[in-house]
């Protein structure tokens, strides 16, 4: 399936699997281990060498009185995408290939049987044949100790596998079940239904943990302008148009026009990382120097100075509400001036730079500079928050 690191988690959440281990299977070579796999690519790369290398697999030891051989089969197809040859999303080599490796000749005709089905689910998507072999085990290897429970070890870590979001067709994974239906595919969203102009996809899987943080952090909080939709088909939008394929779970993908202009791969809980790479998709070059680099416009320059109507100035990135129209007033400074913030919408943090002793102020929501606040402002507060016009967004009422 690709990287064992997100093989082994993949299969070791299927319920009946008792142990998942790491290894190597499927080469020429007996009593290799990782550095010799990836020399040995780089020389058949080349055409230094000649033979098959081994793949990167896993060892599944399930239970069958709790699940099926065709259970585990159907989790193994639903875990990565079986038709791209030599690869698994950006990992390319032949190490990477899609394989399963039979004991038996009974694990072989349902090994056959599921890829025919699936094959079937496959084209019904859109998708291609499926590359993967289907050979007996030969040459297995346990991989080295630190390659095991690679995730656990590192929550963190690269997973790279999450399914293209096509289901094995059957009611589910368990022994115990008396029927079956089919389950119907994950169809490609609809271009008809999205913003032409600007949408980003959140292409997400089942069973994955940051899709579940990213939701909680940041989809559940959604107001910024960018229309903003989810799916959990690997394919881009009918008629639109992806620069490579997806490799992990979750990838926001930022369309304008049909095409990809940008994409933020994978996800672990860094809010500010994601609101920055999509500010940077959002703001122009002098947004984008205050926002990101701690700039200043020049005095009287900035938009919204003169802004009296009754409303709200949002984050230009979040659509976070950061000050009302009733605190801001005329400071003569030549920047937006206001006495309070809207609760919880702004943090502060020693600034020494330039010679000076200041409280800078940042979005508590994407966390872009804003300005500075003084103790000069009017009453209640006595507060100035002098902020920059630029990065600020006015919604009226």
């Amino acid at each position: 399936m690709g990287c064992f690191w997100g093989a082994e988690k993949r299969m070791g959440e299927l319920p009946g699997v008792v142990d998942v281990e790491s290894g190597y299977a499927g080469g020429d070579h007996a009593g290799v281990g990782y550095e010799d796999i990836l020399n040995f690519e780089r020389a058949l790369r080349i055409g230094r060498a000649a033979g098959r290398n081994h793949a990167e697999v896993v060892k599944v030891t399930f239970a069958p009185e709790q699940v099926s051989l065709e259970s585990v089969l159907a989790k193994f197809w639903e875990s990565h995408n079986p038709t791209q040859g030599d690869r698994q999303g950006n990992d390319i080599g032949s190490n990477y290939r899609s394989a399963i490796y039979y004991h038996d000749e009974d694990q072989k005709t349902l090994a056959l049987a599921t890829r025919d089905t699936y094959q079937q689910a496959l084209t019904a998507a859109g998708y291609g044949q499926i590359t993967t072999e289907i050979l007996p085990l030969k040459n297995y290897i346990t991989a080295e100790e630190y390659h095991q429970n690679y995730l656990k070890k590192n929550p963190d870590g690269y997973c790279g596998l999450g399914g293209i979001g096509v289901k094995y067709p059957a009611a589910d994974h368990t022994k115990d079940t008396t029927t079956t239906s089919a389950a119907p595919s994950v169809q490609p969203l609809d271009s008809k239904d999205l913003n032409f102009d600007r949408q980003l996809v959140v292409f997400e899987s089942e069973n994955c943990e940051f899709c579940v943080q990213f939701k909680q952090d940041i989809l559940d909080h959604w107001q910024a302008d960018v229309p903003m939709i989810v799916t959990m088909n690997a394919n881009p939008p009918t008629d639109w148009v992806l620069d490579k394929p997806l490799f992990a779970s979750p990838t926001m993908v930022l369309f304008s026009k049909g095409k990809e202009v940008a994409r933020y791969t994978g996800y672990n809980g860094e809010k500010e990382k994601f609101w920055q790479w999509l500010g940077f998709q959002l703001l122009t070059p002098e947004q984008q120097k205050i926002a990101f680099e701690q700039g200043t416009e020049r005095a009287f320059t900035g938009s919204n100075l003169d802004e009296k109507r009754p409303g709200r100035f949002v984050d230009p990135i979040t659509g976070v509400t950061l000050f009302r129209s009733q605190t801001k007033f005329n400071s003569g400074t030549g920047w937006p001036s206001f006495f309070e913030p809207a609760e919880g919408s702004v943090t502060y943090h020693k600034d020494n730079s330039g010679y000076m002793q200041r409280i800078e102020v940042r979005s508590a929501s994407s966390g872009i500079h804003l300005g500075h606040v003084f103790n000069d402002g009017p009453p209640p507060s006595h507060k100035r928050y002098c902020i920059n016009g630029n990065v600020l967004k006015f919604v009226p009422d």
